[in-house]
């Protein structure tokens, strides 16, 4: 007598197992990553639980909640288990997210640290396939003014533009400057280029009392730091 299939429905699972049930009687903070994506998802399918069917989808994005977020729906929907409904709950989840951090970015009114920056720019700047340049205008207390992209450009890199830089800063008085760029390649070494550019605007500036306190490079988890690396 052949022996019935096992069921995978979380119904069926100890109440310790149910992503839901855990997450009501723990708190969220000690579910996984892929126990998170199940209870978006709700379900497997016939043959795999919807927690196994989230670690798969994450495992083909090395477990990186970002890359995750970059996925299509078309994209999500190639993975057996996920329809349009349930790819739809996964994009918009991680969109939330990703909103929710740049809202707290702009909680941050003064730069004190390379970090800083990163954060504040990282929500904008970490997850672009294509590099941006951009300036964080500071005043004399190092609080910032504005934020501003400056150009916009291929994987290859970007235009900057030297005039229109200084005459923003002049318009707002501002005088410290951050310069900023991603690096899509998610490489952290700074070109020759980027090397360039930043001695170009800091000589510039100079001749106008305004400061380039830092360059910073920026990739979905890292960055680089031109002032950290006694590179000003």
């Amino acid at each position: 007598m052949q022996d019935k299939p096992t069921s995978f429905s979380i119904k069926n699972w100890s109440d310790d197992d149910k992503p839901r049930e855990k997450l009501v009687q723990k708190g969220k903070s000690v579910l996984t990553d892929a126990e998170l994506i199940a209870i978006l998802i709700g379900s497997g399918s016939r043959n795999e639980s919807a927690v196994e069917l989230s670690k798969r989808i994450l495992a083909s994005v090395n477990n990186n909640l970002n890359e995750l977020g970059k996925l299509s729906i078309k994209q999500l929907m190639q993975f057996k288990g996920i329809g349009e409904a349930k790819a739809v709950s996964i994009a918009a989840a991680l969109e939330v997210g990703r909103r929710r951090r740049g809202e707290e970015a702009q909680n941050i009114s003064k730069i004190t640290s390379s970090k800083d920056v990163f954060e504040l720019l990282q929500p904008i700047l970490g997850e672009l396939p294509h590099e941006e340049f951009w300036i964080v205008y500071l005043n004399n207390s190092n609080k910032v003014i504005q934020t501003a992209q400056l150009s916009k450009g291929g994987i290859t890199g970007t235009l900057v533009d030297v005039r229109l830089v200084l005459k923003q800063a002049l318009e707002i008085g501002a005088i410290g400057l951050i310069l900023a760029h991603n690096h899509p390649s998610g490489a952290l070494v700074p070109s020759t280029a980027d090397k360039q550019i930043t001695e170009k605007l800091k000589m510039a500036a100079q001749a106008l009392d305004i400061k380039v306190l830092d360059h910073i490079i920026i990739t979905q988890r890292e960055y680089y730091s031109f002032a950290d690396e006694n590179l000003l």
